[in-house]
């Protein structure tokens, strides 16, 4: 199969290009960009005028719901809901049922994802069996099979064996994901701990929780030399303590999800189970140093920390609900609003979405170069649209931002040369 599509603005922050450009996909490689290869006649042309062509976006945290709980999202459902949000690889946290640790769950991850067809779906495994915090994994044939990373997701509690898990990760060359989050002083807490959470009698979990957990962290890697990457920032402090480090040359990577950059303590104010996630919302001036951190780089990739719910586990009493937003159809409006703020350019917020996560996981992904797999986005940025529960593919409705509304929307997603996605307006 072969498709050319003309006339958009290509933007591709890894090779820095941001002009008006072709794109020719034969099969599922680009061929070419810019003129025509000797030779080509497409088999499908199509026209972009007026919108971006970039690369697929690659989501470093979204939890699929396969294997163990199928009842309320599968890797069919939420990678087709992945698809119609311009994302064309995700990464998934290794709490599943059963763990990520043994190469069977491993296999049917990849197995499923490749049936479904609709995106890349990449396993992160678990960094201690069953994610106990307690006994290494088999590091080396999780790697073997698959697993582009670790993590323990989980706050771990014994120190020692932190640290051997990392010193283990990192003879085999493995990025370690971390949860930066004591888990004493963040147990059984469920929002910030703060004015807000104080006058409506919510359990906090303080800024503390982070910063001391990303300092623990951060001597441990500077000791052991492993490459490693935060999940989640949630607080102005530790985003630069992670500067900081970066500054120092050590090989530290994170990220933010989107929701923290636009939602505060005060969205909990008339007991929004939806705003119930975990890190919690923290206070403006947390809001404002994530920005900032995504500004200037400190913070390399926002992810959407994708967790559908049912209705009914959100329909309980705040802290009784569980935790998490279902964020993949709002990952890319978001940072587009990001753009519409002037808080990133366009090339910017394009990175955070693509190069950024690409770079973090060490993949060959997130760019236009001639001969990468053809993951691409088209964009209208003329399209207004407001999120409705109708509108919404992903199988979990809990959001917070029902009502919004957003400026562009994703026309067509091209996922390995094929469209898997075709906006119909």
């Amino acid at each position: 199969m072969r498709i050319a599509i003309k006339n958009g603005l290509v933007i591709d922050p890894a090779n820095k290009i941001e002009k008006k450009l072709d794109l020719y996909i034969e099969n599922d490689k680009i061929v070419a960009l810019g003129k025509s290869p000797n030779g080509f006649a497409a088999d499908q042309q199509i026209d972009a005028s007026g919108k971006y062509i970039f690369p697929g976006i690659i989501d470093l945290c979204a939890r699929l719901r396969e294997p163990g709980l199928e009842h309320q999202a599968s890797i069919v459902s939420e990678t087709k809901a992945a698809a119609a949000a311009g994302i064309t690889t995700l990464c998934q946290p290794p709490d599943t049922n059963p763990i990520a640790d043994t190469n069977a769950v491993i296999e049917l991850i990849h197995q499923q994802s490749e049936h479904a067809g609709y995106a890349t779906v990449l396993p992160i495994g678990a960094l201690t069996q069953k994610l106990e915090g307690k006994q290494l994994s088999e590091m080396a044939a999780l790697k073997e099979a698959g697993c582009v990373a670790l993590a323990n997701v989980f706050p771990m509690q014994d120190t020692v064996v932190l640290r051997r898990s990392l010193e283990y990760a990192a003879t085999h060359d493995l990025t370690v994901f971390l949860t930066p989050q004591d888990y004493n002083l963040s147990l059984d807490g469920c929002a910030h701990e703060g004015a807000v959470a104080s006058r409506l009698g919510l359990p906090g979990i303080p800024s503390a929780a982070e910063t001391m957990a990303v300092g623990r962290d951060l001597a441990l890697i500077e000791e052991v030399g492993v490459k490693a990457h935060f999940y989640h920032l949630s607080t102005s402090r530790a985003t630069q303590m992670i500067a900081r480090a970066q500054y120092d040359g050590h090989a530290i990577s994170c990220d933010a999800a989107a929701h923290q950059l636009f939602l505060t303590e005060f969205d909990l104010s008339d007991f929004d189970s939806n705003c119930h996630v975990i890190p919690p919302l923290r206070t403006e001036r947390d809001k404002e140093g994530l920005r900032h951190g995504i500004k200037n780089n400190t913070i390399s990739s926002i992810c959407s920390n994708h967790e559908p719910w049912d209705a009914d586990d959100k329909a309980m009493p705040f802290c009784a609900t569980e935790a998490g937003i279902s964020g993949l159809q709002t990952l890319l409006p978001l940072t587009m609003k990001l753009v519409e703020e002037k808080v990133l350019t366009l090339s910017e917020a394009i990175a955070r979405l693509t190069s950024g996560p690409a770079s973090i996981l060490n993949i060959n992904s997130g760019s236009l170069s001639l001969g990468a797999l053809a993951d691409v986005c088209i964009y209208d940025p003329n399209i207004e649209w407001q999120l409705t529960p109708d509108s919404l593919i992903s199988l979990g409705h809990n959001t917070p931002f029902i009502d919004w509304y957003f400026k562009g929307k994703v026309i067509q997603t091209l996922h390995a040369g094929k469209i898997v996605f075709q906006e119909h307006l």
